[in-house]
């Protein structure tokens, strides 16, 4: 008799186990609250302009790769995708333009041109980009093991240049002033964020690694619920898990919202992992340190709020992300704002509809702020509407004549998040730790497990065990534990 398992939650973690499991015999069953797959890997359509809430920059579409060969398994490749040229470009209020080109030849003329007296910086960050070419760094992730670590060891003396510094430290390199505070945002406008991640990316952009899946983030996760499907596995909509379900100490099926229970061998969430801990399993199996990891994160977090405008104009020629730096810092959304990080998606045609485009603005914010907003619905809706229009006045200096160009507009917040993912913390759904960014994400070291302390045949997957943002390590996560359920049943694990 086949063994069972249920997932709470149709995201990439989700899916992904469901899909593995699947392949190895398994009878896997998905319940997912919302009325689509993808979780936070999402996007949905306003009146033709299609508007994504979730990918940047895609790893693992280079045939080849690691990562291509995890998504090949799951159905996600191949597919059309698209290049851009640049990882991230930067906008001074005075015009003056910073393009962070993958090809380092383009890039090396480029920052020469921007500051001649900076070449010994410049060259630094050409250095850097080659050696991570040269590695395959996402293989480094997805392999995750002790001997992964040991045949790294030679390489540490020259890894650990380039791993040691953040965004603001390999900043400070730069003499020139708009450099200095361009390098320092590049990395999703977060100083703090470890440099290596834009060397992995140039390394990605430079190998067509990482492009862009046309259509957006909704379309890649019905590919992945497709092969799922194929494969015999069930989803089931519309079906909100308020409880796991155990018997002594075993986890044993969930209980819906309606009441019903349904049970299995193996319960997996990909759920929010503080109502996982806390809510559906009453607190009952933790330990310091998962306690510390349900502690409240801390309130103002970036990407808290998104604008997305749906305008009548080409972005064609633009950027396909850009940081426009401000003048002066203008307060949105209860935060004080020195630039604006967005994604303009000129480049994809199926965004918009023809000659028309989108621009998706990224503004971080406070949790607190809006869930108390949330309370009186006419006071959220008129801040929604405050934020869009400081937002769109702000662009205009950029893209004149664009706030006659506005034919849609969206705004989301945490509270949005939290109303169709079901998070305890809007999107922000990872544990209270300082974001994991490294390159080798929670592989090595201390790090929260994907079990929970006396509690068995349960196991988590998606954002809470792996790297924050990082969907392909989310998708990951669920290969992994289809992994270890295979080797404690003592079975060959299949990938096909």
């Amino acid at each position: 008799m086949r063994k069972s398992i249920i997932i709470i939650g149709a995201g990439m973690g989700g899916l992904a186990a469901g899909c593995y499991g699947q392949m190895n015999g398994y009878e896997t069953q998905i319940f997912e609250m919302h009325s689509q797959p993808g979780g936070q890997c999402t996007s949905w359509e306003r009146k033709g302009y299609i508007f994504d809430a979730c990918i940047h920059h895609l790893s693992g579409c280079s045939p080849g790769s690691a990562t291509y060969r995890l998504w090949h398994e799951l159905g996600a490749m191949p597919r059309d995708l698209i290049e851009v040229k640049e990882s991230t470009s930067v906008c001074s209020p005075d015009g003056k333009m910073f393009m962070d080109y993958y090809d380092p030849a383009a890039l090396e003329k480029h920052l020469i041109d921007l500051s001649p007296a900076d070449m010994k910086a410049i060259k630094d960050y050409i250095s850097g980009i080659k050696y991570f070419t040269e590695h395959d760094i996402n293989a480094m992730m997805l392999g995750g093991s002790k001997w992964d670590l040991f045949k790294l060891l030679p390489e540490i003396p020259a890894l650990m240049k380039w791993l040691k510094p953040s965004m603001q430290e390999f900043s400070e390199k730069f003499s020139d002033p708009f450099l200095k505070k361009a390098f320092s945002l590049l990395l999703y406008s977060l100083p703090s964020a470890p440099f290596s991640l834009i060397l992995a990316r140039h390394a990605g952009g430079i190998e067509h690694d990482i492009q862009w899946p046309a259509g957006g983030a909704l379309q890649f996760a019905k590919s992945i619920e497709k092969k799922y499907l194929e494969l015999g596995g069930k989803v089931l909509y519309r079906q909100k898990v308020d409880k796991v379900l155990v018997k002594c100490d075993k986890a044993v099926g969930v209980q819906l919202s309606d009441g019903t229970q349904m049970r299995a061998d193996i319960v997996i969430s990909n759920a929010d992992g503080r109502r996982t801990i806390m809510e559906m399993l009453e607190g009952k199996y933790i330990n310091d340190l998962v306690r510390s990891y349900c502690a409240e994160p801390q309130d103002e977090i970036i990407m808290a709020v998104n604008v997305y405008l749906g305008v009548n104009r080409d972005l064609s020629k633009e950027p396909s992300a850009m940081i426009m730096l401000l003048p002066k810092p203008v307060t949105i959304a209860d935060h004080e704002c020195e630039s604006l990080e967005m994604q303009i998606y000129g480049f994809d045609k199926s965004m918009a509809p023809e000659g028309k485009g989108v621009i998706k603005v990224e503004l971080t914010s406070g949790y607190g702020y809006w869930k108390q907003l949330y309370k009186d619905k006419q006071k959220y809706k008129d801040e929604k509407q405050k934020v869009a229009s400081q937002v769109i006045e702000l662009l205009e200096a950029h893209f004149p004549g664009l706030k006659n160009q506005v034919e849609v507009v969206d705004v989301t917040t945490l509270a949005t998040w939290e109303r169709f993912m079901g998070g305890t913390h809007g999107w922000a759904n990872f544990p209270n730790r300082k974001m994991n960014l490294s390159i080798t994400g929670p592989s090595y070291g201390k790090k929260f497990e994907n079990t929970l302390p006396g509690l068995a045949n349960f196991y988590l997957v998606g954002a809470w065990v792996t790297t924050i943002g990082a969907l392909f390590m989310n998708a990951h996560s669920g290969k992994k534990i289809v992994q270890e359920i295979c080797k404690q049943d003592k079975k060959k694990f299949i990938a096909k």
